[in-house]
């Protein structure tokens, strides 16, 4: 059987239990409110009845429970994003600019103690020094210019974020947008500018194509130029060896040349009606000489048979007959040589100097000259023995 408990006893224990269950909830509570846990990147400020009493370290720390009070604060970098600011810049042109602020909290206690929301302090500080910014510049270097006003914002901001334990790490603006208006001008400015730019360049390829051409035709004209003077020079040069070669030829054949018109001075005199002749001693003495070749008689004679003169070296050098590729050879190289050096020489030609070439007269003279000195000592004996009685017989039977 089950004993029965008296209802005195169980109304006695009753008010005990809840007691005890109350100190082990306060209990649990006071160890809470006593241990403090504080994470590795966080310091806290403590207050106890609202009076600071010092920073709590990472890790576990104990305060006094129900009357002190804990406030966190991140030692990290962290990021304050600055909403879109309107501002109107030195030559009146506005635009917008929104910005990044980098901060980290260096001194927690100063953080706590001087400033209200460290992070909206530093938020609307940057929003107003963007736009004072951004003001102080024209819209070209708001545009351009962005590291100048990203150095400038940061400058601004350091001095009253020092006395709040803060540090601007860094500044980054995002976005400088002009006005509707002003982004039309500007894409209407940069249409004009490549127009212009293209404008530009085609003038300059045809300047450049127009100059090319002219040193083409420069040149051309030169080449042409240079071919005419060429061909000048040649044509002198040609001259030139004609020139040598028909004095040379007068130097060897001078002589055959001088009997010839004597034999035909003779033949004119045959035709003659006269029956006395009178004879120059000069063709005497050619007749006494070739009167053997001219008769086919056996009268001796004190010459030789009638021969004709051979060229001599410096003749057949300059004719090429001993070596035909020598003088095509040498016609290929004077063809190669400077125009300057052969306009020269042509000029030269053309005004008869250093030809190296005798005139005509002067070779013919020379010929007679050497023909009167070998035929002075056949002279005498050829007038006497060649008597005008026996010719004027011929003559009478004719």
């Amino acid at each position: 059987m089950v004993p029965l408990i008296p209802l005195q006893t169980l109304g006695g224990s009753l008010p005990l239990t809840i007691v005890a269950v109350l100190l082990v909830a306060l209990a649990a509570v006071t160890v809470y409110q006593m241990v403090e846990i504080v994470d590795a990147y966080e310091k806290k400020a403590l207050t106890v009845f609202g009076e600071y009493r010092g920073l709590l370290e990472p890790g576990i720390n104990f305060i006094p429970p129900f009357v002190s009070r804990t406030y966190t604060f991140d030692m990290r970098t962290q990021t304050i994003d600055v909403p879109r600011q309107e501002a109107i810049t030195r030559d009146n042109s506005p635009v917008t600019a929104d910005a990044v602020v980098y901060i980290r909290v260096m001194d927690a206690k100063r953080a706590f103690l001087e400033v209200d929301n460290y992070k909206r302090a530093v938020s609307n500080l940057a929003q107003t020094t963007l736009r004072a910014v951004i003001g102080d510049m024209e819209l070209d270097d708001t545009l351009n210019k962005r590291q100048e006003i990203n150095a400038r914002i940061r400058k601004e901001l350091d001095e009253p974020t020092d006395e709040w334990g803060i540090r601007v790490e860094s500044v980054e603006v995002r976005e400088v947008n002009p006005s509707k208006d002003v982004q039309q001008a500007m894409e209407q400015q940069t249409s004009a500018e490549r127009k212009r730019r293209a404008m530009i360049l085609e003038a300059q390829g045809e300047r450049q194509s127009a100059i090319e051409e002219a040193q083409g035709q420069k040149q051309s004209d030169i080449i042409r130029a240079q071919g005419q003077k060429q061909s000048q020079v040649l044509e002198a040069q040609g001259d030139a060896v004609s020139t040598v070669l028909r004095a040379k030829s007068a130097e060897s054949m001078g002589e055959r040349a001088v009997i010839e018109r004597g034999m035909e001075a003779i033949e004119r005199m045959g035709e003659s009606e006269s029956t006395t002749f009178v004879l120059p001693q000069e063709l005497t003495s050619l007749v006494g000489r070739y009167g053997k070749h001219l008769t086919d008689s056996d009268v001796a004679t004190p010459t030789e048979g009638l021969e004709s003169l051979e060229f001599d070296e410096e003749t057949r050098e300059l004719l090429g007959l001993d070596s035909i590729d020598e003088l095509l050879n040498e016609i290929s190289e004077e063809a190669d040589v400077d125009p300057e050096k052969l306009e020269q020489k042509a000029e030269e030609v053309m005004a008869g100097q250093d030809t190296g070439a005798q005139e005509t007269n002067q070779v013919i003279e020379e010929m007679d000259a050497e023909l009167e000195g070998g035929s002075a000592g056949e002279t005498g004996s050829s007038t006497s023995e060649s008597p005008t009685e026996d010719v004027e017989p011929e003559t009478e039977k004719e």
